[in-house]
């Protein structure tokens, strides 16, 4: 059932009420989980209430929020009405909210205030059609298969009796239909008048000709509509005898006339005058047609007039291309159509028609008034604008084509439709081209060929359809057997040479499947293949993919990015095709290949991704080796990358929503894109550049979609379409949203992403902007720069930004390289330099002598305060910031550039950046990372770093701040470290006011200065615990006794939780160990524990060795900190494996291994600064080389790879490419030339001679002192000075 009034549409679809104001605009949906389904519907024009019904129930819904502009509909009332068996079957609005309920009775409701019966009268036959007139005075009638209308007159109104009486209107057969003459003025009772469509094809038109006689209608005329259309053309497909007909009123048609006479030229569209010589007479239209194209229009003047003149009834135009049917295909047996019509709100000179057909749905078709009545050839008239057709049943699922262009959607009732998306003058739509009905329950479905094909898995069969035509065909079917339940239905990509045939794949949760070949059919000849109409379905092959008890579901392959291609290869460069995973949270994907020789599958698994998630509740992979995993509360979702095995976002949500389901798209240069459904939304997330210097999140959400306005139905399904639109299935509703991305759908500002000067975007443009190279300025890039060396460039980069900015106006295009050539960022020093590229700039910027090479703290100055003032493309405000942070730093770290090494200045640039850092954002309380600690503990120039710290400090140093710096972690000296931490001691002490001894106490029995802390508890006389302490103090600590006292104190104030202090006692009485552990685990401080030993006992200690081993190495183990674990392992003397840490994860490496947790799984635990010290540390030393020979050449492959892929993903394209051009491996040493103890000499491992490797290899000594014959003996552990032969080999001499 359809209704409308003007600027709403109301229609039926299953038991859901949809309302519109606009063809492609919905308002909402309301949903009847009562009733099956609703069979009647109707709208007041007056109050806007809208009255639903089924076989039973009448819903009453009325409308709220107009004059907010957010007009929607809630339920005033229900009513249950016993017809004595039959069903409801008619609604009609009549004034003062009256409404009228017809079945075998008349029924007349008042439903403003309450839902009271006001009259009632039973009928003989029930009411097939019964509708108010527009002034509500008259009531027309009619029974199925009655010739007779009944028309009810109204006697009284107001009164709390309601009467009508009534007359017949007789007709030679059966009625098939009537509409009242639809008048602007309601209470002019000459103007009713009623049009009767009967089955003899004839329009008959009733008027008050004599309002006082005992008729209330009499005939006024009759349209024969058989003969009104007698074709040009007698053959039979443009011939038939189906009629149909609406009527225009004439005020609508003189309005849309008069419209389109505005700016028109009467003289070249001659129409125009005929129509407004028309429209002058005030006549009512009546249009006929046949469906086949054919129309004819007839005008109705002075109705109701009792002498009617040969005039009044005349003939306006007979067209041809007429189509009402247009997206409709023909119904056999069905030749029944509501149409409704009126004038269009949004162009007033168009004029709309809705075609109403079951099975077909509803047309909304709209065309010019000159169009519809001209008599010149047109090819088409009518222009749709939308069709109105899905499901009866909830919508269960959605699956697409590999391709995107074609999708299938099924309801629980195993009813499917094939829709495809087209392109229009008004935009794009999803168009319904078939309709399929199974018997059998539908458990799996893959759509072929575009959309063609439909292949359905059954139980314990598959079929294959054909759905070209409106009802979808079966080709073949056959029947299966398989161990366990069939789980997925996958597609296999298909030979190039082999156009016709389609391998489809079952896999059961036992991993046994079934591979099926489909032979499609065709008349077209591909490639020279012969053609053929005949198709099958047969079995190919069996496989098994081996046993997993604890598996739980396999499912195939999001197709996102390009479509999938046979390359010839099974190997991990293959597309993915499926993906399993188990109750313990294990993923793992496979590729397969036919092997069309010996009729078999080889499969392959290319990835296998442990996530610790157990049970988890849902999955969904890419094919470019993304996997979305859902917990199993249905409210957690982590995103990992299959090939390193990495996790990439972890996100928590509300336990209100619950995730129900994945899909997976990527835009044309593959960046993934992941639609996350909940009941009512969709989340789309975007991933993002990674941003190890922030930490900051590599996926950020960047749409929501709200459907819950618009219906109250959960989600059942989504899915993306290839061009970006993503399809969601609601109930019974399918509703597309496109790729474009406005302004309030932007959520990137919420992670201060720059996305410049965009209004409106594309989502796959946005998403491309948010992963594409970076700026050479960007301070990500800048700082990636830095971490890898390039420290003049870096410099050259922010001369040259100073000088672009000093001309710049926003608004402006900046150059994103400042005209630098990319060779300026992969080519060696070598290569520089026998291509005469010694200037950083391209294009002869740095030809000008008097540009600066180095930059200044004037000219940091400068370009500070161009940052602040100016807003630099491709930038957001934040990393403006950043930028200029990062600008200072440099200028700081140029001052000290002499005197100190790579290492320190590393770490100089990033201490300061993060100080920086602090001062925006003083709630950070993490300190600088163990990144920067490395890069310290391996400096040279720790001396330097030092006093610069401590000047940052203004040489007033505390613990936290030496904590915040890592001093303690990364001084080597341990002269200079005991004289720092006796700094901090007296800074501690005097840091308030009071001086209170307690402070320092920890810091000076750690020196071992029990004297200088029985002074300053000797100058405390304020404090309450002054003499008991002295006294203690004065004692002997090396006697057993006093050792006890120390003790018994130390574990009162643990009970007391004074853990510092408690930890001092546990020094005095020589307890190192408990010191420490307090320190570690009650205080949770690490690096005090770290410091208190190496202060107290040295780096030699065995407490020491314990912490580290015990405390530090699992701490990195089970965080995947690396930066931790190779400064641990070269704390402990094992430098080879400070070398195997930077590559291989520390959990793998302990005696004890540990299970890693998030963090360590985590993208941030692989740093591509690793790389960097990784190369220093190899070729440091024999120790050093040694462990790299423990590393396989092919897992340092993969380690430089997945570095350069980070590159990659972080938008630093020019490092990646820097990385795998100049990257030098390990030589592998021939067989020939080992040694017996097949244990190579490190240095011949190197590919350049290299004289600065420090031998620290240990002398091998055996008990027995056996020497072996004719072996020369091993060189010495300790340093040896060069020959001055050695360095002329060295430089090539």
């Amino acid at each position: 059932m359809l209704e409308l009034i003007s600027g709403l549409q109301v229609y039926i679809s299953g038991n859901a009420l949809v309302i519109l104001d606009r063809a492609d605009h919905l308002l909402q949906t309301i949903y009847h989980e009562e009733v099956q389904l609703l069979d009647s519907v109707t709208i007041d024009e007056d109050s806007g209430k809208i009255a639903a019904c089924s076989a039973d129930l009448v819903f009453i819904y009325k409308p709220s929020g107009q004059d907010e502009g957010v007009l929607k509909w809630s339920l005033q009332t229900s009513l249950r009405i016993d017809f004595t068996g039959e069903a409801i079957q008619t609604l009609s609005w009549g004034t003062s909210e009256e409404l009228l309920v017809g079945s075998s009775s008349l029924r007349l409701f008042q439903t403003e205030h309450s839902d009271k019966i006001i009259w009632e009268k039973a009928l003989p036959s029930p009411v097939q059609f019964a509708t108010f007139s527009p002034d509500a005075d008259l009531i027309a009638c009619t029974a199925r298969y009655d010739r007779l209308v009944k028309i009810w007159r109204r006697l009284s109104f107001g009164s709390d009796e309601v009467q009508f009486d009534f007359s017949y209107l007789s007709h030679p057969q059966l009625v098939t239909g009537f509409q009242w003459r639809d008048t602007q003025e309601k209470k002019e009772e000459q103007q009713h008048g009623l049009f009767t469509i009967c089955a003899d094809q004839k329009v008959r038109v009733w008027a008050a000709m004599n309002p006082h006689g005992m008729q209330v209608l009499q005939l006024w005329a009759v349209i024969d509509m058989q003969d009104s259309i007698q074709p040009r053309y007698l053959q039979p497909e443009s011939t038939t005898d189906d009629r149909f007909v609406f009527f225009m009123p004439a005020r609508e048609f003189r309005s849309t006339v008069r419209h389109a006479l505005k700016g028109a030229d009467l003289g070249s569209q001659p129409i125009l005058e005929h129509l407004l010589d028309i429209s002058g007479q005030n006549p009512e239209i009546c249009v006929v047609m046949d469906g086949k194209g054919h129309m004819c229009a007839w005008g109705l003047q002075n109705l109701g007039k009792r002498e009617k003149a040969a005039t009044d009834v005349f003939n306006i135009a007979l067209v041809e291309s007429f189509d009402i049917f247009l997206l409709q295909e023909d119904i056999q047996g069905q030749p029944f159509a509501r149409i409704v019509n009126f004038a269009s709100e949004e162009q007033a000179s168009k004029y709309c028609v809705l075609v109403h057909r079951l099975q077909a749905g509803i047309t909304w078709l709209e065309g010019g008034v000159d169009e519809f009545f001209d008599p010149k050839p047109r090819e088409s008239r009518l222009h749709p604008k939308a069709l109105w057709t899905g499901h009866e049943g909830s919508i269960k699922k959605i699956v697409r084509t590999m391709g995107g262009r074609a999708i299938f959607s099924r309801t629980n009732d195993n009813e499917g439709s094939i829709w495809k998306q087209t392109t229009r003058a008004d935009g794009q739509v999803l168009a319904q081209y078939s309709r399929l009905d199974a018997r059998d329950h539908i458990h799996r479905t893959a759509v072929l060929a575009g959309g063609r094909f439909v292949v359905n898995l059954h139980h314990e069969s598959i079929s294959l359809w054909d759905t070209v035509a409106q009802k979808a065909d079966r080709l073949a079917f056959c029947k299966y057997k398989l161990d366990g339940k069939p789980l997925c239905l996958l597609q296999l990509p298909t030979p190039k040479e082999m156009p016709f045939k389609r391998y489809l794949v079952i896999i059961t949760s036992e991993l046994k499947g079934i591979v099926w070949e489909i032979t499609l059919p065709s008349t077209v000849s591909v490639n020279g293949d012969a053609a053929h109409n005949t198709s099958s379905l047969v079995q190919y092959c069996t496989f098994n993919l081996g046993s997993n008890e604890s598996l739980k579901y396999v499912l195939p392959i999001d197709p996102a990015g390009s479509v999938p291609t046979v390359n010839g290869f099974l190997d991990v460069f293959a597309k993915d095709v499926a993906l399993a995973y188990t109750e313990t949270g294990i993923i793992t994907t496979w590729t397969a290949r036919l092997d069309i020789e010996s009729r078999s599958i080889n499969w392959l698994a290319t990835a296998n991704v442990s996530t610790g998630i157990e049970n988890p509740a849902l999955a969904s992979g890419s094919s470019i080796r993304k996997i979305a995993l859902v917990n199993s509360s249905r409210d957690g979702l982590t995103i990992w990358d299959s090939r390193s095995g990495q996790l990439e976002y972890e996100k928590q949500f509300d336990r209100s929503e619950t995730i129900s389901d994945l899909d997976w798209t990527s835009t044309p240069d593959d960046q993934s894109i992941l639609a996350i459904g909940f009941p009512h939304r969709v989340m789309i997330l975007a991933q993002i550049r990674y941003d190890y210097l922030d930490k900051g999140a590599a996926w950020a959400p960047i749409r929501e979609i709200y459907i819950r306005e618009l219906t109250p139905h959960p989600i059942g399904d989504s899915t993306w379409l290839g061009n970006g639109n993503l399809v969601i299935g609601a109930g019974n509703q399918l509703f597309m949203y496109d790729k474009i991305i406005g302004p309030s759908d932007d959520l990137v500002n919420e992670y201060s992403i720059s996305v410049h000067r965009h209004a409106q975007l594309d989502l796959f443009d946005l998403t491309s902007i948010l992963n594409g190279p970076l700026p050479i300025y960007h301070p990500q890039f800048l700082s990636q720069c830095i971490l890898t060396g390039k420290h003049g460039l870096v410099q050259r980069v922010l001369l040259s930004l100073q000088e672009a900015l000093k001309f710049y106006s926003d608004g402006e295009d900046l150059d994103s390289n400042l005209a630098l050539t990319s060779e300026k960022f992969f080519l060696t020093e070598d290569e520089k330099t026998s291509s005469n590229q010694d200037d950083y700039f391209g294009n002869g910027v740095g030809q000008n002598e008097e540009q600066p090479y180095s930059l200044s703290e004037g000219i940091a100055e400068s370009l500070n305060g161009n940052l602040t003032k100016k807003s630099v493309p491709y930038l957001s405000s934040r990393e403006q910031i950043h930028l200029a942070d990062l600008v200072e730093c440099v200028a700081t770290a140029e001052k000290h550039r002499r005197s100190m090494d790579d290492n320190g200045l590393r770490y100089l640039l990033f201490f300061r950046q993060h100080m920086l850092r602090k001062t925006q954002a003083p709630k950070r309380v993490d300190g600088v990372s163990w990144r920067e600690f490395a890069w310290a503990y391996y400096s040279n120039s720790q001396d330097i770093l030092v006093d610069l710290v401590s000047r940052h400090f203004s040489n007033r140093m505390l613990w936290e701040n030496a904590k915040e710096s890592g001093m303690f972690m990364w001084m080597t000296d341990i002269t200079t470290l005991r004289a720092q931490f006796e700094v901090i001691a007296r800074n501690e002490y005097t840091k308030t006011d009071e001086k209170n001894p307690v402070d320092c106490s920890l810091y000076y029995l750690a020196l071992k200065k029990k004297n200088v802390l029985v002074g300053l508890w000797r100058m405390a006389t304020w404090h309450r615990e002054q003499s008991g302490t002295r006294r203690l103090l004065a004692e002997n600590f090396t006697d057993t006794r006093w050792k006890t006292a120390a003790l018994k104190n130390a574990y009162a104030l643990m009970g007391k939780r004074r853990f510092e202090y408690a930890a001092s006692f546990f020094l005095l009485a020589d307890h190192l160990q408990d010191a420490v552990s307090v320190c570690a685990n009650q205080m949770g401080d690490l690096q005090l524990a770290i410091a208190v030993a190496r202060v107290y006992d040295g780096d030699d200690s065995t407490i020491l060795t314990n912490l580290l081993e015990e405390h530090v190495l699992p701490r990195a183990a089970t965080d995947g900190n690396r930066w931790m674990a190779t400064w641990a392992f070269w704390m402990l003397g094992r430098r080879d494996m400070a070398v195997r840490a930077l590559i291989t994860p520390v959990y793998r490496l302990l005696d004890r291994p540990q299970t890693p947790t998030t963090e360590a799984r985590s993208w941030l635990a692989t740093d591509p600064a690793l790389v960097v010290l990784y190369k220093q540390l190899r070729d440091k030393s024999l120790q050093t080389l040694r462990g790299a020979t423990e590393i396989t050449p092919r897992a340092e492959w993969e380690f430089v790879i997945q570095i350069a892929r980070l590159y990659d993903r972080m938008g630093c394209d020019l490092l990646a490419l820097d990385l795998v051009r100049n990257w030098e491996f390990l030589k592998q040493v021939p067989s020939a030339q080992k040694p017996v103890n097949n244990i190579p000499d490190p240095r011949q491992l190197l590919r350049r001679r290299s004289s600065l490797v420090v031998a620290d290899l240990p002398l091998p000594v055996s008990p027995m002192k056996v020497k072996t014959p004719g072996l020369k003996q091993p060189p010495p552990s300790v340093f040896e000075e060069p020959t001055a032969n050695s360095l002329l080999d060295s430089f090539g001499f």
